[in-house]
């Protein structure tokens, strides 16, 4: 999912922040469905900069659909990932 999202966001990183040169960290839940579809997208920390801010989930929505959920014993039918997203010097996107 994360490689999936960076190489993503690293191909489409916001012209606006490039051209601004803006830079920042935020961090971002995002609740996929069994079926690999979104369910949805919060901000749980902003950057400060509603362009990133707007950039991380519009990544999120380009990359999906995502890869359908695993079947396991708990019939888990979201999935929440928290990440940290960091829009860095160079326009490269990291997340942890």
């Amino acid at each position: 999912w994360a490689a999936k999202v960076e190489r993503m966001g690293n191909l489409n990183y916001p012209p606006e922040a490039r051209r601004r040169g803006l830079y920042g960290e935020l961090v971002l839940t995002v609740a996929i469905r069994r079926d690999g579809t979104i369910e949805g997208i919060e901000v749980i920390r902003a950057s400060g900069h509603n362009v990133l801010d707007d950039a991380a989930q519009q990544i999120v929505r380009m990359s999906a659909p995502f890869a359908m959920l695993p079947q396991t014993r708990e019939e888990v039918d979201i999935l929440h990932i928290t990440r940290t997203w960091r829009f860095l010097p160079g326009n490269v996107l990291r997340s942890q």
